[in-house]
């Protein structure tokens, strides 16, 4: 039986990662694996390359073949050249810095303002305020009076116009 090391795709559309298994070389590319050894993700960067050297190196001293692609990752981590017995063995492998959590960075930024996190306890914008009932009060009381304006309902554009329409009756 001819075993090799490759890829099997996962993931979706345009969105691929892959994991790095052992298979038969006869199955379908996304087929059944004898063992994932690995996991190989191409969109992130850098890329997430994590292949379990041990296992690499069993498959390989039993006769399995690693795929182009995989001989690359392979090389890139550096089990390879221990298999080959070549220098280098440690890789090229990048890997991702961690990233500063963001509690870290709020307090940084109230360092930089010149407050401590204590100092905290108050809010930046004031708080809206109830009315003050003795204010309430008057307004209240106070008698709406009807604007002269408000007793036509079309605006008195109609009374302007009856106006117009009387003069111009008396100059006929």
């Amino acid at each position: 039986m001819a075993v090799k090391i490759r890829l099997k795709r996962m993931g979706k559309i345009h969105a691929p990662f892959y994991r790095v298994v052992v298979m038969d070389s006869r199955t379908k590319r996304d087929g059944r694996a004898i063992e994932e050894i690995g996991k190989y993700h191409p969109t992130e960067e850098p890329s997430v390359i994590q292949i379990d050297g041990e296992r690499a190196q069993y498959w390989l001293s039993k006769g399995a073949q690693p795929t182009e692609a995989v001989a690359a990752l392979l090389k890139i981590t550096g089990d390879w050249q221990t298999f080959k017995g070549e220098p280098g063995g440690e890789g090229t492998l990048k890997i991702k810095e961690p990233r500063t959590p963001k509690k870290d960075l709020y307090e940084a930024a109230l360092k930089a303002a010149g407050t401590s996190s204590e100092d905290s306890s108050t809010a930046t914008t004031p708080r809206k305020r109830a009315a003050k009932k003795a204010d309430e009060a008057p307004a209240a009381e106070a008698p709406a009076e009807p604007a002269p304006e408000a007793a036509d309902a079309d605006g008195g554009e109609t009374a302007a116009a009856g106006a117009d329409a009387d003069t111009a009756a008396e100059k006929a």
